[in-house]
């Protein structure tokens, strides 16, 4: 974890009472932050298998209601990996690296299957667009951090809001095999993802550019 102020992505879910109480819970463990990190790409293979599975499973509903659980525990292990590192005393000299490189990694073993799941050509694009761009986002953030000491968080596809789009989505994929229709939700839902990253990506370039603009050259 960075000990940078600024690279901690602004959540109001780490005051509160239940991420505190498993924050003490995984202290209480000897977990250590970089330990719940690495777990975050376990919850990710299971989320992005899950969905992959799930387009060729008897009873879909049961693997998106899982890949759907994946995603959200996979944001878990994300915000207590910062608990743990800056509230729990447990920094370390390669917290950076198991901060960053695991997300990069998360994304795409959960973006990628989605389209696969949905098994057209356009949906495969899709989903490999996504995970490109997510890259792309979370490296014009970095490079924006190395000239500015700032991150920029700003969506509307930041991390967190592709992460809801793909849990709406499974839950959805979920709800449709319940009532046996046949929709092209997946598709959809990685249309929206694409168009945010765009829109992300090009705030974060417009942010960026504009700072540094205002930036007397030394």
């Amino acid at each position: 974890m960075s000990s940078d102020p600024s690279a901690r992505r602004p959540l109001k879910s780490r005051s509160t009472a239940w991420a505190q109480f498993f924050s003490r819970g995984m202290l209480k463990l000897g977990l250590r932050p970089n330990t719940v990190s690495l777990l975050s790409l376990v919850c990710a293979a299971v989320g992005g298998g899950s969905a992959f599975w799930a387009a060729q499973a008897e009873h879909a509903w049961m693997f998106w209601l899982i890949a759907a659980a994946g995603i959200q525990l996979r944001l878990f292990c994300n915000m207590m990996d910062g608990l743990l590192a800056v509230e729990g005393g447990l920094k370390s000299a390669t917290g950076d690296l198991y901060n960053e490189i695991p997300d990069r990694i998360a994304d795409a073993l959960i973006l990628v299957p989605l389209g696969y799941a949905v098994g057209t050509p356009w949906g495969i694009a899709l989903s490999w667009a996504a995970a490109c761009g997510a890259v792309f986002t979370a490296y014009v953030r970095a490079l924006g951090a190395a000239q500015t000491r700032k991150h920029d968080f700003c969506g509307p596809m930041a991390k967190p809001h592709r992460m809801a789009a793909a849990t709406l989505g499974c839950l959805g994929m979920m709800t449709l095999d319940w009532l046996h229709v046949t929709w092209p939700l997946m598709l959809l839902t990685l249309v929206v993802i694409n168009a945010g990253i765009v829109v992300t990506g090009w705030r974060r370039v417009s942010h960026l550019a504009a700072t540094l603009n205002q930036t007397p050259p030394s």
